[in-house]
């Protein structure tokens, strides 16, 4: 498989596979063949479900062949993370305690990939119940930038699997920055969207108040379309928001001319990196120059409610893993065993404290956004770090310092929707990234600007592995 071929975009291979000029079996073949040859060094699935992608590669074929056409997605090789129940195929959540469970339905997500004739390539790694450290029962993720630089968490399969052309989109999922950490890490782009336009029915939680399901993919155009395909109402899912989901394709290329980007020279360059400030700096300029007009904004500061979301975050993790801890404490890895403990010694009072504070803090948000069209800020205020795999496993258990959760965080705990794209290199060849912040419902203008910033610039680029 040519790299032309493994890190094409959705938007340049669909009208090839529409034409019949390009056949969703060999693509497929091509995409298992380059994961048998490239996953054993980057861990980046947990289950390659070859057989069954072969027969949905065939299928495709043969309705494409006979004029049923369902659109972009029809026949295109995706894989998901595997927080994300599939029919008759293990679904582990970076578990011990999961490793056998096989479920009978399929994740809403999943089902709407189905419907619109994505090929499933496979379930991706990811740490432990989709935290931070991994579980010596599951693999670590390599980063295809730098062997030994952080993958971000915790979709980091989803990031490598994507970034290294075994996948041509991917979901994640984003608790305190994990579709967003994964997406700047590995160079690629991440769309979070608003908390409940992507139902989580079938997807193993983190903490139900703050996951939000997204897609991951080498271009912005390519997350648009793969969040049409599986957002959206469900029955199955009562929080999920009621009215039919935007076309978000619709006026992707009609540019930022006239919106107004808030830009908070302090929120971007505090505790954060120079190279990283200095970009997105740059960023800001170049969307000024394709016609956006830059506001300057004074966001809240974040600090006072950072402490806040490791107490929600732990208490409902907790509580979706009752099943299986404490009574079988002992599988469970360091990091994430301490994580639960955690939510074990948080008092009804001090996670009522927290759910208060977090009003307050999206009602101080609402007014920041209220004239602006979107914020532009850093996605994580330094490159990758330097990692091991036995730091990965057993990293200080439960550590986590707030303040590298403050550009991230926040638009998890106000669920708002956010654009995570690539912005530029470090001398080390590591990728930096900007990230887009709207107001709820706001998907359609965060991948319009996006679009945008990507016709303009030359930042997204490729391992070559």
């Amino acid at each position: 498989m040519t790299d032309d071929l493994a890190y094409a975009t959705i938007e340049a291979l669909a009208p090839r596979i529409a034409a019949g000029a390009l056949s969703p079996v060999e693509l497929t073949e091509a995409q298992l063949a380059r994961i048998e040859a490239l996953d054993d060094r980057l861990k980046s699935y947990a289950t390659v479900m070859a057989d069954s992608a072969l027969a949905e590669a065939r299928q495709a074929e043969d309705e494409i062949a006979a004029g049923d056409y369902r659109g972009p997605l029809h026949g295109i090789p995706i894989a998901v993370k595997d927080l994300c129940y599939t029919t008759g195929v293990r679904t582990m959540g970076g578990t011990k305690v999961l490793e056998d469970f096989i479920p009978d339905v399929d994740a809403t997500v999943v089902a709407r990939f189905r419907q619109v004739g994505a090929i499933l390539l496979g379930k991706l790694n990811l740490t432990e119940g989709a935290m931070a450290g991994y579980n010596r029962a599951r693999q670590v993720p390599v980063n295809p930038w730098a062997d030994n630089r952080w993958t971000g968490v915790s979709s980091s399969g989803s990031g490598v699997a994507t970034a290294a052309g075994l996948c041509y989109a991917s979901l994640g999922s984003d608790t305190g920055g994990s579709i967003r950490s994964p997406s700047a890490s590995c160079g690629i782009v991440g769309l979070k969207p608003t908390w409940g336009r992507v139902s989580r029915y079938g997807v193993l939680d983190l903490a139900q108040s703050l996951d939000h399901v997204g897609p991951m993919c080498r271009s912005t155009w390519d997350c648009a379309v793969t969040l049409e395909a599986i957002a959206g109402d469900d029955p199955n899912d009562p929080t999920t928001l009621p009215e039919p989901a935007p076309s978000i394709l619709d006026g992707i290329a009609d540019g930022v001319d006239g919106m107004r980007i808030g830009y908070d020279q302090r929120y971007a360059s505090e505790d954060v990196i120079p190279p990283i400030a200095e970009a997105v700096a740059a960023s800001v300029e170049t969307l000024a120059s394709l016609g956006a007009e830059i506001v300057e904004v004074e966001l809240p500061d974040f600090r006072p409610y950072m402490a806040d979301w490791p107490t929600l975050c732990s208490v409902e993790a907790l509580h979706a893993h009752l099943e299986h801890y404490p009574s079988r404490a002992d599988d469970y890895g360091n990091w994430f065993g301490a994580w639960l403990e955690l939510g074990a010694s948080v008092s009804a009072t001090d996670y009522a404290d927290a759910c208060i504070r977090r009003e307050e803090l999206r009602g101080r948000l609402a007014r920041a956004f209220a004239e602006i069209d979107m914020l532009a800020c850093p996605a994580q205020g330094t490159l990758p770090h330097q990692v091991s795999e036995d730091m990965m496993y057993d990293d200080t258990p439960g550590n986590l310092d707030p303040i590298r959760l403050r550009h991230t965080a926040p638009w998890d705990m106000n669920r708002a929707p956010t654009l995570t794209l690539p912005n530029g290199w470090s001398e080390q060849g590591l990728p930096m990234a900007l990230q887009l912040v709207g107001p709820l419902g706001s998907e359609a203008a965060l991948c319009r600007a996006g679009y945008a910033y990507e016709q303009a610039t030359d930042f997204i680029r490729h391992p070559q592995l």
